[in-house]
């Protein structure tokens, strides 16, 4: 062994020693020679108590190479644990036997090992492809020393009829096997290129050394023929006893996950969520299959280590978690119960009552009129069927249900049946853009996925996951195509002939409802889930912040609350306009949905309004005077400015004009109205108020929230725990109330991170308060220049930007090292530049010293036709975006476009 070759890995962690075997495929008596990696020795030497074992298993074509990083973490001595990295027999340095080892054998082969080693508890198992599997039956034979479970991509059920991954069908066809596998050294090659990104040569070469020629391959192809495709196999039997035993497996677990994985996709990461329930669980958005490659692990399996100190076996908060479906103890849950009013509770009273036969949601035509509505008793009836339905065809309390259906009457009449069942929505806006919403929809693994024709089509296409259900009945050979096994009006029939309707399932409170995706504004669009507790929370917050009652009369050309109509027990239509490009309302359709219906209360986007605004020429009479009879608009989504919220008032001249503040996480946070705006504007403008400026004017806490700061470091960083209100202090912004979001959809790093002040919601935006206690937003924490010896928040300076008469939009990016970074402000004019580069002198100029009047010294101009904005919301400029581009330029690349 030549352990220069291996880069990462310390010398001393090699080690050998020789195993009596104990399995089938050896002779008795037999010893076997193993290789491993060990870091035990060294603890030893420097005086250090390791807090346990972490016991971790390659699987194919790799070696315990792939651990070094863990191997090198367990070694310091903030926090010691031994890792022992074992290649296994046939594999990596070990020996190679001669002998076809199935996945029996190669799991009493690591209990030989840890004997031979005299590993006792507490051992955590480490996981990766087929080493996961074996670890796992190595814990289950183990129970007195396993303590948990790490897996990375891995599987331990193939599903009955369901085809094996294409490149594992390919790598085990006869034409293919042996020379794939064997003869030639393709299969570590094309393992090795699923690395996102690709690997280094020297850890490419690193992983090839112990391959090197056809007899040490042999344990290569010996393990892609012991797949056990179907339960003919003969390692069939001892895989299904490891799946089936983990559902006994209480010790707290971890799967870190590379969703971009050719072999082991989120199927099956979905497979073993249903086995270990009580699982934290990480998908690296963009990692694959050799996510330990991809990814750093070793700091958040540490971080997993330190939380889970002392709580192994059962009794532990992870193991009653697991007894109670992950949904917490019955005395929380029970407390949960008290006061709860479910989601649909309204709408029930309502289709009951006396407005039983008046209109509860309606959608408009492109011809300005009611295209479909319901009655209160209608809508109840429907949901109620359809959810009598949905229940037949195998839709369960906890199956995620994919929702791809426009706002209106469809989409409502599936969320609330839905949501009567325990089913958990999945939404994910198609404003993601196909690869966004891809991703989305497949880390959410739906077991069913309710569609109109485009989505089920793309589904197809795409490959996204669930049980295929039309909106509308199709034709035979459409639905072939599509993989639709029904349509809503066939389940809502079958549900209208089981006579009780009535669902029989009583949901918890505390119970996983929905799974709303974020706009992609800030990186990979993130799953964030609320329970059926916290949507009734936010449908509560709303009623109260904005004094919205039953009988209010709603047109909702904001998604988010098209949803909320009928839990608010308001008339709810939707306009004729794509949802998904929030700029396709015009005037003239708002004004249409808003006669219809006699409208009161208006929800829109900036992006929407701007469009309104731009149009309005084409309202006639009739529309004017619905628009005038608006008691109250709501703009969410992005900043809304001041001019552009003056001409709406002249539009709608009875409303009071409000912009609440709020993210997916929490929506909504504060709340401000125009009046409120203004006067925060005039006080800044006099300096009567301390803090006031320098930001967005956000408001105050709505109805039942808190909200603090937790102070900015001068590296842009927020990382102290001490909360602050007081006046001026800039820093990222915390929100706790009733209604924020339960949790990151499969995102356990994210989830820790914006949890770690326990009971608060960390935004990842920053801003401070004034001395009358209002908030104002001064950007995202992640834009945060970090200039020589201070952060500059980007807002303030745009803003000041903003008010020149050359300047449509502008922004602020950090160019260069952190804490050394150069202010670049990049500025959409007026009229539009024909081509993005460095400002003109003038200009510049003007730019510099707008920004300089803010406090902000700004480097270099750059000027372009259009400011890149997130495809969702279509306001909030991608500043992130902006920056790579500015360092281009900056550093002498050609412009283009940003």
């Amino acid at each position: 062994m030549v352990t220069a070759d291996w880069h990462g890995v310390d010398p001393a962690w090699s080690r050998e020693i020789a195993v009596a075997s104990t399995s089938a495929a050896d002779e008795p008596g037999t010893v076997r020679r193993w290789h491993l990696l060990d870091n035990g020795a060294e603890l030893s030497r420097r005086g250090l108590a390791p807090a346990g074992t972490l016991l971790c298993v390659h699987g194919n074509p790799t070696w315990s190479y792939l651990w070094r990083t863990l191997l090198a973490a367990g070694s310091d001595p903030a926090h010691p644990w031994r890792v022992v990295a074992v290649d296994q027999l046939d594999m990596g340095f070990s020996e190679r036997t001669g002998r076809f080892r199935r996945l029996a054998d190669r799991i009493n082969d690591l209990g030989d090992l840890t004997d031979a080693l005299g590993l006792d508890g507490p051992v955590v198992t480490v996981g990766h492809d087929w080493g996961g599997v074996i670890s796992l039956g190595w814990a289950l034979a183990h129970p007195q020393h396993v303590s948990g479970v790490v897996l990375t991509n891995t599987a331990v059920h193939q599903p009955s009829g369901a085809a094996i991954p294409p490149a594992l069908r390919l790598a085990l066809h006869p034409a293919v096997h042996r020379w794939g596998t064997t003869t030639s050294d393709t299969f570590l090659r094309v393992t090795h290129s699923l690395a996102n990104p690709p690997l280094p040569a020297d850890i490419r070469k690193a992983y090839m050394v112990p391959y090197r020629g056809a007899p040490r391959r042999a344990g290569v192809g010996n393990f892609v023929a012991d797949i056990p495709a179907d339960a003919s196999h003969p390692s069939f039997p001892a895989l299904s006893r490891v799946a089936e035993g983990l559902r006994g497996l209480k010790v707290p677990a971890l799967m870190l996950w590379g969703p971009r994985d050719p072999i082991f996709s989120d199927r099956y990461l979905k497979d073993l969520i249903s086995r270990l329930p009580h699982a934290d669980v990480h998908r690296f958005e963009g990692a694959g299959h050799l996510v330990a490659e991809d990814r750093n692990i070793a700091a958040p399996v540490f971080q997993w280590l330190a939380g889970h100190r002392g709580t192994s076996g059962a009794g532990s908060p992870a193991a009653e978690a697991a007894a109670t479906g992950g949904q917490g103890l019955k005395g929380a849950e029970e407390r949960g119960r008290a006061g709860f009013r479910p989601l649909w509770e309204l709408l029930g009273e309502l289709a009951a009552g006396p407005a039983k036969g008046a209109t509860a949601v309606a959608e408009m035509g492109p011809d300005g009129r009611v295209s479909r509505s319901l009655s209160w008793q209608q809508l109840d009836g429907n949901i109620l069927d359809l959810a009598a339905g949905l229940r037949e065809a195998g839709v369960r309390s906890g199956s995620r249900v994919s929702l791809m259906v426009p706002p209106g009457v469809d989409l409502t009449v599936a969320l609330y049946a839905c949501l009567r069942l325990g089913a958990v929505v999945v939404v994910a806006d198609a404003g993601l853009g196909t690869s966004g919403l891809s991703r989305a929809v497949k880390g959410a693994t739906a077991d069913f996925l309710i569609g109109i024709d485009k989505a089920l089509a793309a589904a197809s296409v795409l490959g996204w996951p669930g049980r295929r259900i039309s909106v509308q009945d199709l034709p035979a050979a459409r639905r072939r195509i599509v993989g639709v096994e029904t349509s809503l009006a066939a389940l809502a029939g079958r549900g209208a002939g089981r006579g009780a309707r009535r669902p029989t399932h009583t949901v918890d409170p505390a119970a996983p409802a929905a799974v709303l995706f974020t706009s992609g504004s800030t990186g990979p669009a993130k799953g964030v889930l609320y329970t059926h507790r916290q949507l009734a929370a936010m449908r509560d917050t709303v009623a109260e912040t904005f004094g919205i009652r039953p009988g209010a009369r709603l047109v909702a050309g904001f998604a988010p609350f098209a949803l909320l109509g009928p839990a608010l027990g308001t008339v709810s239509v939707t306009p004729a306009m794509d949802v998904t490009a929030p700029r396709t309302l015009t005037a003239r359709a708002l004004a249409d949905a808003a006669a219809a219906i006699e409208a009161t209360v208006v929800f829109a986007s900036p992006a929407a309004l701007r469009n309104v605004l731009a149009t309005r020429d084409a309202v006639g009479g009739a529309g004017h005077k619905a628009l005038e009879s608006i008691e109250l608009l709501l703009s969410a989504g992005a900043p809304v400015p001041e001019p552009l919220l003056a001409e709406v008032q002249r539009l709608m001249p009875r409303a009071s004009l409000h912009t609440p503040y709020g993210m997916t996480e929490a929506l909504p946070v504060t709340d401000i109205s125009l009046e409120q705006i203004q006067a925060a504007d005039a006080e800044t403008a006099a300096g009567t108020v301390a803090g006031a400026g320098n930001g967005v004017c956000v408001g105050r806490p709505v109805h039942g929230a808190r909200v603090a700061v937790v102070p900015l470091a001068a590296d842009g960083t927020a990382p102290g725990s001490h909360l602050v209100t007081e006046a001026g202090v800039t820093g990222e912004i915390l929100v706790s109330a009733a209604h924020v979001k339960e949790a990151y959809d499969r995102l356990w790093l994210t989830q820790r991170a914006s949890t770690s002040l326990p009971g608060w919601h960390r935004t990842g935006d920053v801003g401070h308060f004034d001395a009358a206690g209002r908030l104002w937003v001064e950007g995202r924490l992640d834009h945060v220049v970090t200039a020589p010896g201070a952060a500059v928040t980007p807002v303030g300076a745009e803003q000041a930007i903003e008010r020149l008469d050359c300047v449509r939009l502008a922004a602020i990016a950090g160019v260069g090292p952190a804490g050394t970074q150069a202010v670049v402000a990049v500025v959409e004019t007026v009229p539009p530049a024909r081509k993005a580069g460095p400002a003109a002198p003038e200009l510049s100029g003007r730019v510099r010293r707008a920004a300089r009047e803010a406090g902000v010294n700004v480097s270099a101009v750059l000027a372009v036709p259009a400011l890149p904005t997130d495809i969702r919301h279509n306001a909030k400029i991608d500043r992130t975006r902006l920056s790579r581009w500015a360092s281009r330029v900056l550093a002498g690349g050609r412009p283009g476009e940003p």
